[in-house]
């Protein structure tokens, strides 16, 4: 019998280790990511995912460009400030919507491989511990971030792999849609956001960063698209 599994693996591998969907299933994933980032309530921690991960690209921006980080700090209507020093103000300003859509297409790739999917929760799960630990100072954030983490975690005692990558999936396109409609709420506010940081500190609109924004999300969304199985969707 288990030479038979292994006979599977060496001569059919994407059978056993692709979780990549159909277009049908990623049409049903894509759905409930929609629905789910629009009901009252049950979408407030999907959005947390977003705001963490959009200050978490401010803050990696700031690093790779010289910057130091002092802290983050994250609301619970999904609004959060990263606290920064030194590096590039406008590679920083940006970083925050284009990270957090490419993130979400990151977390769906992962999504896509069915034997690494515990290993890719838990390092998620590590990567927002780091940031609870280095950058959180306030203890709402400290409760938010907390939050972040079990629900990274809590999916592991799932027994079924396939389900859990499903869940990720889901997960990654919430990121992208919420960080395709973050920056729209922007033009409706007068003196605030990193659109209206981006025009000062350039002299550009910022209803043209904001589209900016929405294009590179809607590109990310249209690769996990690119990504899906035309043949024969998930194997079980």
């Amino acid at each position: 019998m288990k030479f038979n599994k292994w006979l599977v693996l060496i001569y059919m591998p994407n059978v056993q280790l692709s979780a990549t969907p159909s277009r049908s299933r990623f049409m049903i994933e894509l759905l409930l990511a929609f629905l789910l980032t629009r009901f009252p309530y049950i979408s407030i921690p999907f959005k947390w995912f977003e705001s963490y991960f959009h200050e978490l690209s401010h803050g990696i921006a700031t690093l790779l460009t010289g910057g130091s980080v002092s802290h983050i700090q994250l609301f619970p209507n999904g609004a959060g400030f990263c606290f920064s020093q030194g590096g590039s103000s406008i590679l920083i300003a940006y970083a925050g919507y284009f990270g957090a859509a490419l993130w979400g297409y990151s977390i769906f790739l992962m999504a896509t491989q069915k034997q690494t999917i515990r290993f890719t929760l838990t390092l998620l799960a590590l990567t927002v511990a780091a940031s609870l630990l280095f950058w959180a100072r306030d203890v709402l954030t400290i409760i938010i971030l907390s939050v972040l983490i079990i629900l990274f975690l809590l999916p592991l005692k799932l027994k079924n792999s396939s389900l859990l990558n499903t869940l990720l999936r889901i997960l990654g396109l919430m990121i992208i849609l919420n960080a395709m409609a973050s920056p729209m709420v922007l033009l409706g506010l007068s003196g605030q956001g990193d659109a209206v940081m981006l025009a000062k500190m350039t002299w550009l609109p910022a209803w043209l960063w904001v589209m900016t924004w929405l294009a590179f999300s809607g590109f990310m969304l249209w690769l996990c698209w690119r990504k899906v199985d035309r043949k024969k969707g998930v194997s079980k």
